[in-house]
């Protein structure tokens, strides 16, 4: 009977988490929109988004709406099975990856422990991705199955640039996980504890700063963002591989673009910025309740997944798109070689360090 309602408190436990997390995931999205608008703005010295409510804070309530009610419309001579389970695959990708992120340490309620992580898998990185290669897909059957040229034209530019940028990425990834000995990104995260440690930055960035920016400019290419838009070039693709879509399956499409931003923010803070850690936290923890300590946790979390956010955006609006050849000799002759020589030099100071 105990071990039964055990197993009932932790499936309830998790329904929670993985709701807040949706919940939280779609908001930031939706206000990542009004964000990048806002920034826009300030950076071309435009006001942005300034009628729909207080400061345009309900400019993305307003787009939703306008989005929700257009007309569907689904062209005759697609194939219309794939053509709705494109966007809806793009969409679930975009958020399975939040389920292996530790988005706090664990708390009590009373004798029972809380866990913020929906899976604390070994395996997380690898997780990660596979979930972000399937990604890929919901493009592809999208731009295939409209039945367009420019939109199959831009879903093989999308599948071409993910696999180029892909191999840079977990490259450099094999490097962090010689550094860590684990896959698990909480593990990952427990290795950098606080920020200073031993006369040490515990953070992998400190680490790895090569790593960190192979991965950041792969992330740049993976998530479709500016200077890497190139699936998404207007004047080449006529919107790119989703010009046939309307409604909310467009609307699927570009919010999904910004919850890929999010979680990528997201493992980007966690595994070479300490993820929830931050100075001071070992002080913070012996002198305030357990409540307040893991606020301060997740806030610090959420700090640097904001101004992860606002990078993006920031670079967005300051480079010009890459050619789609500079794009291709980006990944094959620079960030793929680099990231071997990361991974071999990485390699030798561990095996020096520990003879």
């Amino acid at each position: 009977m105990l071990l039964l309602q055990t197993d009932w408190l932790f499936i309830i436990e998790k329904i929670i988490l993985i709701t807040v997390i949706l919940l939280v995931s779609l908001g930031i999205a939706a206000y990542s929109t009004w964000g990048e608008r806002k920034v826009a703005a300030i950076m071309q010295d435009r006001i942005g988004p300034a009628r729909a409510g207080i400061w345009g804070l309900l400019q993305p309530l307003a787009d939703g709406g306008k989005l929700f009610f257009k007309e569907e419309i689904i062209p005759q001579n697609s194939t219309k099975l794939v053509f709705i389970l494109g966007p809806a695959m793009f969409m679930i990708t975009a958020l399975m990856t939040s389920a292996v992120i530790p988005w706090g340490p664990s708390f009590h309620i009373g004798e029972h422990v809380v866990s913020l992580q929906v899976a604390d898998i070994n395996i997380g990185m690898l997780f990660v991705f596979g979930v972000v290669s399937l990604g890929v897909y919901g493009i592809m059957l999208g731009g295939w199955s409209s039945n367009n040229k420019y939109s199959l034209l831009s879903s093989i530019r999308a599948a071409s640039q993910a696999i180029s940028y892909e191999l840079a990425m977990g490259i450099s990834l094999i490097a962090l996980l010689m550094l860590t000995g684990s896959l698990s990104l909480r593990d990952i995260v427990d290795q950098q504890h606080g920020f200073w440690q031993d006369g040490w930055f515990t953070w992998n960035f400190f680490k790895q700063p090569l790593g960190f920016f192979i991965f950041l400019v792969c992330s740049f290419a993976e998530l479709n963002r500016a200077p890497f838009d190139l699936p998404e070039a207007e004047s080449e693709l006529n919107m790119g591989y989703h010009l046939e879509y309307s409604s909310m399956k467009l609307g699927l499409y570009l919010f999904a673009e910004y919850i890929n931003m999010f979680i990528s923010s997201a493992i980007m803070a966690t595994l070479f910025f300490g993820g929830y850690n931050y100075p001071g936290m070992d002080w913070v923890a012996l002198h305030t309740p357990e409540w307040v300590f893991v606020l301060s946790c997740v806030g610090a979390l959420f700090t640097k997944i904001i101004l992860f956010i606002l990078f993006f955006m920031f670079i967005r609006w300051t480079l010009p798109r890459f050619r789609y050849d500079q794009l291709m000799k980006l990944g094959w002759k620079s960030l793929i070689p680099l990231a071997l020589v990361n991974m071999l030099i990485t390699g030798g100071v561990v095996l020096w360090i520990t003879k």
